[in-house]
């Protein structure tokens, strides 16, 4: 289907309409450009971590973290889970 064939996708507001729209939708007749993908955390974060560092290199990591949209802790944690799992 053309770009501009596609359907827009609707307003969910709760449960019953997202199971409703999951069982009955064909998602290739919608617009999906706009969507990104998600990373849910559900590891029990049970070790701590305490570091000191330069007063600039925290407010550049908060700018970053602002501009990605999540807190900073979260944003320095996936900055380590990459740093450990690329393989260059």
């Amino acid at each position: 289907m053309k770009k501009q064939n596609l359907k827009q996708m609707p307003s969910i507001k709760n449960d019953t309409d997202a199971e409703h729209f999951v069982e009955s939708a064909d998602l290739s007749e919608y617009d999906l450009s706009g969507f990104s993908p998600v990373k849910f955390e559900f590891e029990a974060k049970s070790a701590t971590l305490n570091m000191r560092i330069p007063q600039n290199l925290l407010n550049a990591v908060k700018v970053r973290a602002e501009a990605e949209g999540m807190p900073y802790t979260r944003y320095i944690r996936m900055v380590l889970e990459q740093a450990v799992t690329t393989r260059e």
